[in-house]
């Protein structure tokens, strides 16, 4: 199976405002990569204390990153022709759909699924689904609300949840999950 995991932490409620973002990239089943950026978004110097309360990203830390249009063709590289799965992902795709209309950069043909979804098709009796649960569940150590962990911890939840339900393949994905498929 060939896909990638992302996760965006933003500035402020406003979808544009990513202020870090991880890609994690998965071929033949396996984690090949994981890729954080900080991100300088269209809101600094401010930051919303309730989105700093969640990840502890500072206006400091981001002063001197990259503007999301800086490096989005190197995201786009690591996503290009791949799956995209993400925890809750019509948060991070709705991140990525407002910087992307942020910066009048045309959005990709990319199709995404979301990890919650494949976690209750696999694990139907848990209580909770949240991305900190399930790591719990499976013995996942990680910094959450960070982008780079939270993306990684995401794959490899997925890969599990897929190894659960016998999927192999990119095309076993698209049989047993097609509803939940979206395009971005």
């Amino acid at each position: 199976m060939d896909f990638c995991a992302i996760d965006f932490e933003t500035a402020t409620f406003d979808r544009s405002s990513a202020c870090e973002v991880g890609i994690c990239v998965v071929q033949n089943s396996e984690v090949v990569e994981t890729k954080t950026w900080l991100i300088k978004p269209p809101s600094y110097p401010y930051f919303s204390p309730r989105n700093i309360d969640v990840h502890g990203i500072y206006p400091e830390d981001v002063k001197d990153a990259p503007t999301f249009d800086e490096i989005w063709y190197e995201m786009n590289d690591l996503m290009y022709g791949t799956l995209m799965i993400a925890h809750n992902a019509a948060f991070d795709a709705g991140v990525l759909r407002g910087c992307l209309n942020h910066y009048g950069i045309f959005a990709p043909n990319l199709n995404y699924l979301c990890s919650i979804q494949i976690a209750k098709k696999s694990w139907n009796y848990l209580p909770r689904y949240g991305l900190k649960h399930l790591a719990e569940h499976h013995n996942l150590s990680f910094n959450h609300h960070r982008a780079g962990d939270d993306a990684e911890v995401c794959a490899k939840i997925s890969l599990l949840a897929f190894e659960k339900l016998f999927i192999t393949s990119n095309d076993e994905i698209a049989d047993v999950m097609k509803a939940k498929i979206k395009k971005l």
